[in-house]
């Protein structure tokens, strides 16, 4: 078994290890940090939860601590690229906590904060700088941060910042670098865009991949509930009273649903926190914080912070409303089942979403378990077969077609983003000899 000190680290580094409990390296890790520490490009396909963080970090701060010098002001030695600032401030976190006995100057740019701050951190200059890409540009417009000393450029879940529509700042950023450094480009997928971004920055880069390509991890329990729109809430509701769920990630598809959903909760009496972008960075590190000590019990949180949320002990992610696309469920319950724990995943899926979920089925090369728990009458008519339009009738509704249309527009259903039909729920029966405990059976999640 490869052991943290087969890899070639300082000393200093393995003690820091050691304090945080490290004892033998990730997949990730053990493939990475040789071709790294040889100062090559490198190209990684992994999942978040795979210790990535971990793999890119240790390089750089071995890196720092063979050839220490003082960096000049408004530069940074390394640079790190994050999509959310979540992310951004735990992977800063981490270089902190990997450094502890040589203690790097890291430093956090991201949007939402204001920019003074951040200058005054700038004019001192930085050995690692995690950043979002357009609170960057920001600074390099201004003049306040100069690129051409950086030596490690690191992107981090490279796909998430192509769907953010980041490829365009990050080419900017590129551009800025001097051609002669070490870049690390980390995705979860591999589209042909990031294919080309790849192309386009690594030099004779090492691949490595620890998880096929839009699989799920294999140890997240994953059940999926058939259930009338407006019956979610009361659904929800029911999951939450489980004692199994110890802490737990509600899904929306909008922030305004993340904060309608967020409110029922604690109406219910189900402590919950709602995070999205609308919110302030202040705002998102005290919910985040919370979360993570524990004192909330449930977070609502949209797609942009299904990758920046990297809490220990998550036992359990709820799709409230399934993505509308297939590779956010793949990150999304990514967030539980973390550092060797086991965890589940649950989605509520009503009929206009039954595309949304042949879609992540297919994409993941799995059929998900289901409880039907859909009112009679909207099973009968589901059952029903499609019907032919009457000569110069109007063509009757019926389940099928609201599907169909579903697929082009998943959210013309006339009910309000958080699930909530507004004509009111119906109530929901359980499916003939389907068990009433809420994840539909199973083995216990772990607590904690």
């Amino acid at each position: 078994m490869t052991k943290f000190s087969d890899l070639g680290l300082a000393e200093i580094l393995l003690r820091a290890l050691d304090r945080e409990g490290y004892e033998t390296p990730t997949s990730i890790q053990a493939q990475a940090i040789p071709y790294l520490m040889q100062g090559r490009d490198l190209l990684g396909i992994a999942q978040t939860g795979t210790g990535k963080t971990a793999a890119f970090a240790l390089p750089i701060l071995e890196r720092l601590a063979a050839e220490p010098r003082r960096p000049a002001p408004f530069t940074a030695r390394a640079l790190v690229l994050a999509p959310t600032r979540e992310l951004a401030a735990q992977i800063a976190d981490s270089f902190r906590a990997y450094g502890q006995f040589m203690r790097p100057s890291v430093g956090v740019i991201v949007g939402g904060v204001s920019h003074r701050p951040q200058n005054d951190m700038l004019a001192r200059g930085l050995d690692v700088l995690v950043a979002t890409p357009g609170r960057l540009l920001d600074h390099i417009a201004s003049g306040r941060m100069r690129l051409a000393s950086t030596e490690v450029l690191v992107l981090d879940e490279a796909d998430h910042m192509l769907d953010l529509g980041f490829i365009v700042p990050i080419r900017q950023i590129v551009a800025k670098l001097p051609k002669k450094r070490q870049t690390l480009l980390f995705s979860a997928t591999m589209p042909k865009e990031i294919a080309g971004l790849a192309q386009d920055m690594l030099n004779n880069p090492a691949q490595v991949s620890v998880t096929p390509v839009a699989t799920t991890a294999e140890r997240v329990d994953q059940h999926v509930f058939f259930v009338d729109g407006g019956a979610k809430r009361d659904l929800l509701i029911e999951l939450m009273n489980d004692a199994d769920i110890s802490r737990a990630i509600v899904f929306t598809r909008t922030k305004r649903g993340a904060d309608r959903v967020a409110q029922h909760l604690d109406a219910a009496g189900v402590g919950a926190e709602a995070i999205h972008g609308n919110k302030s960075q202040s705002q998102r590190i005290r919910a985040l914080d919370s979360f993570r000590k524990g004192r909330t019990r449930v977070l609502v949180a949209t797609d942009i912070a299904a990758r920046g949320i990297d809490v220990d002990g998550v036992s359990h992610v709820v799709n409230y409303e399934l993505p509308e696309t297939p590779e956010a469920y793949v990150h999304r319950i990514g967030r539980t089942a973390r550092a060797g724990a086991s965890g589940r995943a649950i989605s509520l899926c009503e009929n206009g979403e039954r595309p949304l979920l042949r879609q992540i089925e297919k994409l993941t090369r799995q059929s998900l378990p289901v409880t039907d728990r859909r009112s009679a009458d909207q099973r009968h008519d589901d059952a029903q077969p499609a019907r032919r339009v009457p000569r110069g009738g109007a063509p009757k509704a019926h389940a099928h077609a609201g599907a169909r249309n579903a697929s082009k527009h998943p959210r013309r259903e006339g009910h309000h983003s958080d699930g909530h039909h507004p004509a009111g729920p119906r109530p929901a029966r359980p499916g003939n000899g389907q068990k009433r405990r809420a994840f539909g059976g199973g083995n216990r999640a772990p607590q904690g």
